[in-house]
C-alpha cells in the first residue's frame, strides 16, 4: 500500500494578520515581512520539493472534506466555535494567544482538522499503511476554549474523537515531536486511559508553564501523560536516546491501534523559534524508529500531523526525509547543511551526561517503563 497525504491549497491561504515575529505590531515594534514565523512558505516549499524530487509521484496525493461542526464540537464546545464562526465571517480577529485569523479562518481551520481525520481514517480503514497530514494551521496547543500557539483547532484530537465514535479504534497514542509541548492535546485527553500521549520538546519554551515530567495525567488517565523536557542544544543523539529509552517503550506497552505522531519540524538546528540541534537525519532516523515499531505492533498502522517548523529553508527538507522513509522511497533530497549541522552536535560529554539524567528521569517518574528491544 502506499503512503496517502493529505493536503489542500486553502490551508496555505490561513494569514496571520499584522504581526512581527511573535508580537503584534505597534508601539515600538516594525513590521517585517512575513509576519509570523507561522506562514504558509514552510509547507508550501515542502509540497513543492516533493514534486520536484518525484517524491510526490510515489505517493497518495489527496485532500479531504472539512470536519464537520459536530466533529468538532466532540472537542470543542460549541459557545467556542460560534464565536470562532462569528469573527472569520466578519472579517477576522484572535480568540487566544497568538492565534490570529483572516476571514474564512474558520473554515480554513476546518479543513485542516478534516486533513488530519481523513489521514487517520485512511490508515484504520485500511486504505493506506500509512499516511501524512499537511496540516496548516497546526492544533496541538489548541484547548477545547482557549486557541494558542497559532493552534485554532485540536486537529489530532478532533481525528481521534471521531475514530472513536464512528468504531474506528479503541486505543490510539499521540506522540508529539514538535519542539514546544504538545499541551492542547494532553489537556483534552488528560484524564482518559484510551489515549497514550507522549511530548518531547524543549523545556520551558513553550508554553512556559507546561510540559513538566510530573504531569502524568490524573484519574483514569494517570500514567497515560508522559513529558519529556530536553535541554536547549539536545542535538541528534538524545533524540535518538529519548526515542528509545521511553518513548518506543511506552508505546509498546501500551499496544495502541495506530501510532500518531504530532510531526514538527521546529527542533531544527535552524529553526527561529528553538534552540536545539536536530537535524534531517534526526528526523529521518525517529520515523524509522515508529514505521519498525508500527510494523510491529499494530500492523504498520501510523500517521502523521505536520504540526509546527518556521525554517523555510530547511523545513522542506526534514519533511522530504520523514515522507521518503515512510513510503519506502529511494528518492533523497540530499541535506544541505549536513556537514555543518554535525560539526555543531553535543559534545559526547554533553551526551553522557544527559544519558546518566535520563536514568535519573526513568527512575524517578517512569519506573516500571519497559526495556526497548
Amino acid at each position: 500500500m502506499t503512503t496517502g497525504f493529505f493536503y489542500d491549497e486553502r490551508c496555505f491561504w490561513h494569514g496571520g494578520g499584522n504581526y512581527a515575529f511573535t508580537l503584534p505590531v505597534g508601539d515600538l515594534v516594525q513590521p517585517i515581512f512575513g509576519g509570523l514565523p507561522e506562514n504558509p512558505e514552510t509547507k508550501r516549499r515542502l509540497k513543492n520539493l516533493m514534486d520536484v524530487t518525484g517524491l510526490s509521484q510515489e505517493l497518495d496525493m489527496l485532500g479531504s472534506d472539512a470536519a464537520t461542526f459536530q466533529e468538532l464540537a466532540r472537542v470543542h464546545p460549541e459557545n467556542y466555535l460560534n464565536e470562532f464562526k462569528s469573527l472569520s465571517d466578519g472579517g477576522g480577529g484572535e480568540l487566544g494567544l497568538r492565534t490570529p485569523f483572516g476571514k474564512g479562518g474558520y473554515e480554513i481551520a476546518a479543513v485542516s482538522a478534516g486533513l488530519a481525520k481523513s489521514a487517520i481514517f485512511s490508515v484504520l480503514n485500511g486504505t493506506h499503511e500509512n499516511s501524512y497530514a499537511l496540516s496548516r494551521p497546526p492544533g496541538h496547543h489548541c484547548l477545547p476554549d482557549f486557541p494558542n500557539g497559532f493552534c485554532l483547532l485540536a486537529n489530532i484530537a478532533v481525528g481521534i474523537k471521531a475514530a472513536i465514535a464512528e468504531g474506528k479504534g479503541k486505543r490510539f497514542a499521540v506522540l508529539d515531536w514538535d519542539v514546544h509541548h504538545g499541551n492542547g492535546t494532553e489537556a483534552i485527553f488528560y484524564d482518559r486511559n484510551d489515549v497514550l500521549t507522549i511530548s518531547i520538546h524543549q523545556e520551558n519554551n513553550y508554553p512556559m508553564d507546561t510540559g513538566s515530567v510530573n504531569d502524568q495525567g490524573k484519574g483514569a488517565g494517570l500514567g497515560y501523560n508522559m513529558n519529556i523536557p530536553l535541554p536547549p542544544g539536545a542535538g541528534h543523539n538524545t533524540y535518538i536516546e529519548t526515542m528509545e529509552r521511553i518513548a518506543l517503550p511506552a508505546i509498546e506497552n501500551f499496544a495502541p491501534d495506530i501510532i500518531i505522531i504530532a510531526c514538527g519540524f521546529d527542533a531544527s538546528a535552524v529553526d527561529p523559534l528553538s534552540r536545539m540541534l536536530a537535524t534531517m537525519e534526526t528526523f529521518r532516523a525517529m520515523t524509522e524508529q515508529v514505521k519498525t515499531l508500527a510494523s510491529k505492533i499494530c500492523d504498520g498502522r501510523l500517521m502523521m500531523a505536520h504540526e509546527g517548523g518556521y525554517s523555510e529553508v530547511y523545513v522542506p527538507f526534514c519533511g522530504h526525509a520523514v515522507l521518503a522513509e515512510m513510503t519506502g522511497s529511494k528518492i533523497i533530497a540530499p541535506d544541505p547543511f549536513g556537514k555543518t549541522f554535525d560539526l555543531r552536535q553535543p559534545s559526547s560529554k554533553f551526551e553522557a551526561a544527559y544519558s546518566a539524567h535520563l536514568d535519573e528521569i526513568i527512575e524517578q517518574n517512569f519506573p516500571n517503563l519497559p526495556v526497548s528491544g
